[in-house]
């Protein structure tokens, strides 16, 4: 099975993040602009943590706040689970589950070059069992000729 580094070569784009002071509104508006379910928090370059709709759901919804006011800071997760470039499918699912979250940060020697998510997990998962599949569609038929 792949790792990480497969997802991200196919992705493309820039990693979406915001500041700590942006309001969570606009965290959301930016969220759906891009069709996304989670943002990087970034104060000046360095990564602080990450905002996802279950954070507004569960720290703003849930709190009675209003997510005009509330600060991306005062809800976002600051310590967040992070992989490397070289960690495969089966670790991110593993603490994925065990963390229960759909998101995870990426770091190659401390510097964040991406995200992923449990989306491009499963359907990297998806893909990669689709080619083995008509490889061995290949196989099978090639030899009965």
């Amino acid at each position: 099975m792949g790792t990480v580094r497969c997802i991200l070569q196919k992705k493309q784009g820039d990693v979406i993040s915001v500041s700590p002071d942006t309001t969570v509104y606009s965290a959301l508006e930016k969220m759906e602009e891009n069709h996304i379910g989670s943002l990087l928090v970034m104060d000046n370059g360095r990564f602080c943590g990450i905002l996802t709709e279950r954070d507004y759901a569960r720290k703003v919804i849930l709190k009675g706040k209003s997510s005009k006011e509330t600060l991306v800071k005062e809800i976002m997760t600051a310590h967040p689970a992070t992989v490397s470039p070289d960690t495969t499918m089966e670790q991110c699912m593993a603490l994925m589950t065990s963390k229960y979250i759909r998101h995870l940060p990426v770091f190659d020697n401390y510097n964040l070059v991406g995200i992923v998510s449990i989306g491009d997990i499963v359907k990297y998962m998806i893909e990669e069992q689709q080619f083995i599949i008509e490889e061995l569609e290949h196989y099978i038929t090639g030899h009965q000729e």
